[in-house]
């Protein structure tokens, strides 16, 4: 029997759902099928009726659940004794971070060394339910996140920054310039639109989705769907190559992203960036006021 097993069988048993049970661990939802039928071997009954319209626990799988979650509540006790016990030998912050956080993390790293030269940042990439579950548990001291989430009991979102966005397309297909805006010539959404978009899942990310999405409504067009999604990096490659298309990057990302033949286009579009702590208690004020300091000198707010 595996901790993983214990966790997707508590999550499945929350949801009644296979399908967004797998959202909230963000895996595949055949990973947790899978497991659960090894632990239903492993020990000897079925945890859970499924049928095509509903899942819900059988009267093992209801007996087995309070146990389920003793183990893991076992685990985290043991988690936190060992966290206590490097607290007690050196200042850690265990910080949740995103993707696309640019030269912002290193100036905010340097802020925090100046702030409070004893503690260290333990920088750990995940994603969003992931990294909200573990400060929820007290696993981590703080996270960033981006847009409008919703918390677990315990928590508190303290805005930071906005994380302003550039379309990048090819420099080869580059779309007019919109004269009017002041700075570097931007672009127009409507003139993106008989160019395909370049766009991760929804569910990988949902706040930029809707965002960009809406912004193209509001544009008045809906956007053409690109290839299947891609790293950032694939995607920005093709671009250099001349494949048309477009996609939308984090500024201060695309500031430390050099492509000669990919142009980086300023928009009126930027997503609110939060620090994630716990509501009460914590480690990470000098995080914050880390954050604070760089986002007051930062020329993109």
């Amino acid at each position: 029997m595996e901790l993983r097993q214990l966790r997707y069988f508590v999550t499945v048993a929350e949801e009644l759902h296979f399908g967004r049970a797998a959202e909230r661990l963000t895996i595949v939802q055949s990973a947790v099928s899978q497991q659960i039928g090894r632990l239903e071997r492993e020990l000897g009954v079925t945890l859970f009726d499924r049928t095509p319209r509903r899942v819900r626990l059988t009267e093992a799988g209801a007996a087995f659940l309070p146990a389920a979650h003793r183990v893991l509540d076992a685990e985290r006790d043991a988690l936190a004794t060992v966290a206590g016990f490097v607290a007690g030998r050196e200042s850690v912050l265990r910080v949740g971070t995103s993707r696309g956080l640019g030269d912002r993390l290193e100036r905010i790293l340097e802020e925090l060394a100046r702030l409070a030269p004893d503690t260290r940042a333990e920088l750990v990439s995940a994603a969003t339910q992931e990294r909200l579950r573990r400060v929820a548990d007290r696993e981590w001291d703080a996270a960033f996140v981006r847009g409008t989430v919703q918390l677990p009991d315990g928590l508190r979102q303290v805005p930071v920054w906005q994380d302003r966005l550039v379309v990048a397309v090819s420099a080869r297909h580059r779309p007019p310039p919109d004269d009017a805006r002041p700075g570097p010539s931007g672009v127009e959404l409507a003139g993106l639109a008989g160019m395909p978009l370049y766009l991760t899942p929804r569910r990988t990310n949902p706040p930029l989705v809707d965002l960009v999405l809406r912004a193209c409504r509001d544009a008045g067009f809906e956007p053409l769907p690109g290839p299947p999604a891609s790293s950032l990096e694939d995607t920005l490659a093709a671009f250099a190559a001349g494949a048309r298309g477009w996609t939308v990057v984090y500024a201060a990302a695309a500031r430390q992203v050099h492509r000669p033949r990919v142009a980086f286009l300023p928009v009126p579009l930027a997503l609110p960036t939060s620090l994630v702590l716990p509501a009460t208690g914590g480690r990470a004020a000098a995080l914050l006021a880390a954050c604070q300091r760089v986002a007051s000198d930062d020329p993109d707010q």
